[in-house]
Order: C-alpha cells, then sequence, then structure tokens
C-alpha cells in the first residue's frame, strides 16, 4: 500500500517534499531565518538542492567538522530514498 501512495507521488512534489524538509533544518539553525533560500534542480537520475543563507550563517548550517550538514544530507537522502529517488544538498553563502 505504501508503494502505491509513493508511485502516486508526482516526481516533483517529492523534491519539493524534501526541499520542505532542508528548509526546516536549515531555518531552525541560523541567525537569520528571512536570509534562506533553496532553489531544487531537478534531474532525470536525482535533484539538487541549493541552499542560500546569509554569509553569518554558512558556518552555523555547516558545522563543527561539517557535522551539521551531514546531518542534513543524511536526513535528506533518507526521506529521497524512502520516496524513491535521489538528493543531493549544497549550501551556498
Amino acid at each position: 500500500m505504501a508503494e502505491e501512495r509513493i508511485d502516486a507521488v508526482d516526481e516533483e512534489l517529492v523534491s519539493d517534499r524534501i526541499a520542505d524538509l532542508v528548509e526546516y533544518l536549515v531555518v531552525s539553525v541560523v541567525d537569520e531565518p528571512d536570509a534562506v533560500s533553496l532553489e531544487v534542480i531537478d534531474r532525470t537520475d536525482a535533484s539538487t538542492i541549493e541552499v542560500t543563507v546569509a554569509d553569518g550563517d554558512v558556518a552555523k548550517v555547516i558545522g563543527r567538522h561539517g557535522r551539521t550538514i551531514k546531518a542534513i544530507r543524511t536526513l535528506a537522502r533518507a526521506l529521497a530514498a524512502r520516496l524513491g529517488t535521489a538528493v543531493e544538498v549544497e549550501v551556498l553563502g
């Protein structure tokens, strides 16, 4: 039954759902949530989510030794795998 629901979801909506998760996580980490913007680039094999934040928040999103962005990427990839697709998350300053 879960397979039927996933198949019924449009490909654009899948990347939007993943982008919503990434946006929620990033906004909760930064000092300037209004400066957060996401661009979703859909390809046939995977999607790329480019996250733009204020210059002062780039370090917060990346975290010490990249731990925060690694956690965000792990959650995004887990959701993407569950929805039957692949995703990459990139941070732009």
